[in-house]
């Protein structure tokens, strides 16, 4: 099926006091591949991902776009033939390149918007590239993240960005993903881990997986994400109910703007031994 890494020559350059050594060696990369979303064989949108886990970000994408709400209202996907890197089969039609995914919802969730605007290509590092106004993308949540008690202590927050970068496994062969993964904030644990070579997709991804499990919302939980905090992933967890985003690097001004006015806790430059709260530090226990 659809491959993460990838191998490719590259010449290493090292310098060390005046000296210079040359040497060709094999490098591993992380693989960034085309995937359409469909919902009922007609095109949503297309993202440049890390191919692995498409159904759950699909279910991703489709709850930050307010498509779908619950598990429940995700049937099933498949992966079907498209253009792409594929061969040609030998009555001509195209094999399954594995970059399109047909997402069937319940009967009785509204069909998705294919607004011209937002059908448009969508680059690993920015989901919202085609929307045409703030206004189109800025959702309105069906979780009430702002009532949303939870409360964690300084100590274990900081810790998290450790905790993620223990668990990127591609990362450490590539050096080329980002990652996101969600926490519990009672117990404390890991409650699932993703790496994309988008930021979004990586949110997307978690999410997808707590849809596909029937577990939104995702009440009590914090998402902690390597990179900086954009409006976009603001919008995201607050799509999927949950409470507090922490980044280990900064956020933007409209992320700040959405978190503090949807109740959300957000945290920046969390380095392990300090972080900057944002929006709502009432919920870390200091």
């Amino acid at each position: 099926m659809g491959r993460i890494t990838a191998r490719s020559p590259v010449t290493r350059i090292a310098l060390n006091d005046g000296d210079v050594a040359v040497r060709r060696r094999a490098d591993t990369l992380v693989v960034e591949e085309p995937l359409e979303i469909c919902v009922s064989g007609e095109p949503i949108t297309v993202t440049m991902r890390t191919p692995g886990n498409d159904i759950e970000l699909a279910a991703g994408f489709l709850t930050g776009e307010g498509v779908i709400r619950s598990g429940r209202d995700f049937r099933s996907a498949i992966h079907c033939g498209g253009p792409g890197t594929g061969a040609s089969l030998a009555d001509g039609t195209a094999s399954n390149t594995y970059n399109v995914l047909d997402v069937t919802l319940a009967a009785e969730v509204a069909p998705a918007v294919t607004d011209i605007a937002r059908k448009f290509y969508t680059t690993s590092s920015c989901g919202v590239c085609g929307t045409a106004s703030i206004e189109a993308i800025q959702k309105q949540s069906p979780h009430d993240v702002e009532g949303d008690g939870v409360t964690f202590p300084a100590s274990w927050l900081a810790g998290l960005p450790d905790a993620l970068r223990a668990g990127q496994a591609v990362f450490d062969k590539t050096g080329g993903l980002h990652a996101a993964a969600l926490f519990d904030a009672a117990s404390g644990e890991l409650l699932v881990l993703r790496e994309d070579v988008g930021r979004h997709n990586a949110v997307d991804k978690v999410i997808g997986w707590a849809v596909l499990e029937d577990l939104l919302p995702l009440s009590g939980t914090v998402l902690q994400v390597s990179g900086r905090a954009s409006f976009e992933l603001v919008q995201k967890a607050i799509m999927a109910g949950i409470p507090a985003l922490s980044a280990v690097s900064a956020p933007s001004s409209l992320a700040v703007e959405l978190a503090a006015a949807s109740g959300l806790t957000l945290v920046g430059f969390s380095r392990g031994t300090s972080l900057n709260v944002y929006s709502r530090p009432g919920r870390i226990r200091m």
